[in-house]
């Protein structure tokens, strides 16, 4: 039995619906080499299915198999069985075993659809104070306010690299620096932008939220203003008055949050979506609920934070360890998340008016006048005391955004398997460190995510890259896969053209300007070309484009090079998004490893009228690599186009020709290289 002509997956060319409800009938198809079974079955949990063989229309290559099924209310796990003669083996979503499976079945929820404009959609990610400053009346002043014990400082020098003990440090990015660069996002071929948060926060990370209503004034619009800093000799927030007007005043919360009605206007008319980072697991200690800083207790409209009033109408939004009458004023025995006082965890369990407040704070964002298009969780894993309560707050987190905006994306950061979450009624997908970032890291780099470690066991490591591969995208059903974030870089690692110099550090004990140093645009290209023709939506993190360098937090987070870009690597990205967007094969299509070996990986994207063939060359040596495309249903003989080469110099869109000959092509693969191609479209082409 030709093993590897066996296939299936969850894409709409082997399960159609593959995005069903309760009661739709739906065909699953399985794929055989030509004439190699005497059987097909469908296994289910209610019993096993003989499928039939469909009439071939299409060559000599395959045959196909199918069968059709109603979608109850339990939904559908299913994997395949394969005879011929004595021989048996079976398919699921891990490839083929002898084995029956206990995992690794294929599901179907019905009912669970993530949103068709996700699917594949290019992503930019936006750290705002680090991206353009485009309003000089709004930025951060230094003296401004203290956090953790010191004062804020605004950044004059836009090229200045980030402080070890960078929070505190602003540089003036804001929303209104975001609408004036919305053309070149547009030019980039950008399709929704996921912005770090927005909402009123001390820190220029804005993690810690200080007001979930308001878009935070310096990034947003200042009306009204307050003259004056802390005196040099203050030691708390009591008199700092500019920080309390302006970030407490109506006037200033209510203009940013026009300034971000309009600002998604803008893009939406870009065909640009906005998505946005909800930190619901904990908030700030300048939260107003909080008021750990004392910066609402002298303003108008406020009720008492917890931290001051026992009587506090939040004062159940938090857990007190000491809760005794005697603690208040400034109680600040509460729960922290990871012990982090500036963080302090919120506590659903103890308030329902709390977990209503967030869930209408979901409904709100994505509905109008503001209309944002979906929302990224914050440490979406750890909101609750326990698992049974996170549960059950994400699956009222989705009845209420979806109901708000059905077409509103819930992208949740996570680490590990996250398939307990994506049953179809809690998130739709997920930031994809498991099943994207890491493996491409190893593969190409060797480094760990963060810099903190070279794996040589890793570097190159075809088989290891498989592995992870097959086994965590097995933990997400295809409306999942098709939407997960698939990231190089972001905020919280270092940049990936850093980690192709292969040497581990971080700023606490190197320079910045180390970070620089030997690094590899051949293998950053490489890393892109796999980025947008991987299932999933690329998301590029701002500056990468650019040729942006930097190890982890905070060095991560470096001003975009405006008027220093990388242009070589901008256009690069350019033509390759150009590519991803103009081949909806590379969106929403079945994906198989074609051939693999140290520093060596081929993969295809198929579907029906639509073949395309990426090879990957990571190793210091010249190749010659026979590449078996008929495993990704291109005709056996023919023609296919080059769509892109990247090599050691640079690169290359130029047309060039492959011919297949029995199924296979022959390619010549420089050092460092990658190779985009398509089949060529003949006449009875298969």
């Amino acid at each position: 039995m030709n093993l590897q002509a066996l296939f299936s997956d969850g894409t709409e060319n082997y399960i159609f619906p593959n995005e069903p409800e309760v009661g739709d009938v739906v065909t699953l198809r399985f794929r055989t080499a030509k004439d190699d079974a005497d059987e097909v079955r469908l296994l289910t949990g209610f019993g096993n299915i003989q499928m039939k063989k469909e009439k071939n229309t299409k060559g000599d290559t395959f045959d196909f198999y199918r069968t059709s099924v109603r979608i109850g209310v339990g939904g559908l796990s299913y994997y395949f069985q394969v005879k011929k003669g004595d021989d048996v083996c079976y398919f699921h979503r891990g490839g083929v075993t002898q084995e029956r499976v206990g995992t690794y079945e294929f599901n179907v929820v019905p009912g669970f659809r993530t949103p068709d404009w996700a699917k594949g959609a290019v992503m930019y990610q936006i750290y705002v104070d680090r991206f353009f400053n485009g309003d000089k009346t709004n930025d951060v002043e230094t003296n401004e306010y203290i956090y953790i014990n010191q004062k804020c400082v605004r950044v004059t020098d836009w090229n200045k690299y980030p402080e070890v003990m960078d929070v505190r440090e602003f540089y003036g990015g804001d929303l209104e620096g975001v609408i004036q660069k919305l053309d070149y996002l547009e030019d980039l071929g950008i399709e929704v932008i996921y912005f770090n948060p927005l909402f009123v926060s001390p820190s220029n990370h804005k993690y810690d939220t200080q007001d979930y209503d308001y878009i935070d004034p310096h990034i947003g619009k200042i009306v009204v203003d307050h003259d004056g800093v802390l005196p040099e000799n203050a030691m708390s927030n009591r008199n700092a008055e500019k920080y309390r007007v302006r970030t407490t005043d109506k006037r200033n919360l209510e203009a940013s949050n026009r300034l971000f009605i309009r600002l998604v206007e803008e893009a939406h008319k870009r065909n640009i979506r906005v998505i946005i980072d909800g930190v619901f697991n904990h908030c700030g200690s300048f939260n107003k609920w909080m008021d750990a800083e004392r910066i609402y207790e002298q303003a108008d409209g406020y009720a008492p934070g917890a931290y001051l009033d026992r009587k506090s109408p939040y004062r159940d939004y938090f857990h007190f360890y000491n809760q005794e009458g005697e603690c208040w004023p400034q109680n600040d025995n509460y729960e922290g998340w990871w012990g982090h006082h500036t963080l302090p965890k919120l506590n659903y369990e103890g308030s329902r008016e709390l977990e209503e407040y967030i869930l209408n704070i979901g409904r709100k964002w994505v509905s109008p006048p503001y209309n944002a298009d979906g929302w990224r969780l914050d440490v979406a894993a750890d909101l609750g005391q326990g698992n049974e309560y996170n549960h059950k707050f994400w699956k009222k987190f989705r009845k209420a955004v979806k109901e708000a905006n059905p077409e509103a994306l819930i992208l949740a950061e996570h680490y590990g398997d996250p398939s307990d979450w994506l049953q179809g009624d809690e998130w739709d997908t997920v930031m994809n460190y498991d099943a994207f970032m890491e493996p491409v890291t190893w593969f190409l780099t060797g480094m760990e995510k963060h810099s903190d470690e070279y794996r040589g066991d890793l570097y190159g490591n075809a088989d290891y890259f498989i592995g992870a591969m097959r086994h965590h995208m097995a933990n997400m059903m295809c409306p999942s896969l098709q939407t997960a974030m698939n990231e190089l870089s972001n905020h919280d690692h270092s940049r990936f053209l850093t980690r192709t110099n292969r040497e581990p550090g971080r700023i606490t004990y190197k320079n910045s300007e180390d970070a620089e140093k030997g690094v590899m645009e051949c293998v950053m290209r490489e890393a892109v070309v796999i980025q947008m023709t991987w299932p999933g939506a690329p998301t590029v993190y701002y500056g990468d484009e650019a040729g942006l360098c930097g190890y982890t937090d905070p060095d991560d987070r470096r001003t975009y090079p405006w008027g220093r870009e990388n242009q070589e690597l901008l256009k690069f990205h350019k033509d390759i998004i150009r590519i991803h967007k103009e081949h909806p094969v590379l969106k929403t299509g079945s994906v198989k490893m074609l051939t693999w070996g140290e520093h060596l990986l081929s993969y295809g994207r198929f579907m029906e009228d639509e073949k395309i063939i990426v090879v990957i060359n990571n190793s210091k040596e010249r190749r010659e690599v026979v590449v078996p495309v008929w495993m990704a249903e291109t005709a056996m003989s023919g023609r296919m186009k080059r769509l892109l080469y990247s090599y050691e110099k640079g690169y290359t869109t130029e047309y060039e020709e492959y011919i297949i000959e029995n199924g296979e092509i022959v390619v010549i693969m420089g050092p460092h290289s990658a190779l985009i191609l398509e089949e060529k479209e003949q006449a009875g082409n298969f």
